[in-house]
């Protein structure tokens, strides 16, 4: 009885799974430490939001336009709330970034939806930060004192 034994495949790999050439920065490296930082950083803003807006206080029935007023009215209230928006941001925005190099398969697709994808983030981190910065608690026509 003779037992076939299948002939070795070659050792090359198939194309379509070669990795590009090495890059010489360390882009992904800090991204990949971006993350992990900002993610820790990301906990503490984040719990600290949740406990002062609903636990000190009214909780979350008192939570309304003047309630926001009142806390945008401090500069670190302000500064809290904008390192939690762009921290946010760029750590969704970074994830996304590697979820499409990771699932793009034509470098054409992959820079139209980074294109699209840094827009969106650059678009809604200014839009933000001018609401914060902007943010004025006088309603046009109030008769209230301070306005």
């Amino acid at each position: 009885m003779s037992v076939s034994i299948p002939a070795p495949r070659s050792q090359r790999i198939d194309p379509k799974y070669k990795r590009g050439p090495k890059s010489r920065g360390s882009f992904e490296m800090l991204a990949w430490l971006f993350m992990r930082l900002s993610g820790v950083v990301l906990i503490v803003l984040i719990f600290g939001h949740l406990i002062s807006n609903l636990m000190v206080g009214e909780g979350i029935s008192g939570i309304g336009f003047g309630f926001v007023a009142g806390k945008w009215a401090s500069p670190l209230w302000q500064f809290w709330d904008l390192a939690m928006l762009w921290l946010a941001m760029l750590h969704g925005t970074n994830g996304v970034r590697t979820i499409i190099n990771d699932y793009a398969e034509k470098h054409a697709t992959r820079a139209w939806l980074k294109g699209i994808l840094y827009v969106a983030t650059i678009f809604i981190i200014v839009l933000g930060s001018l609401v914060i910065f902007t943010f004025d608690p006088c309603v046009a026509g109030s008769t209230l004192p301070q306005c």
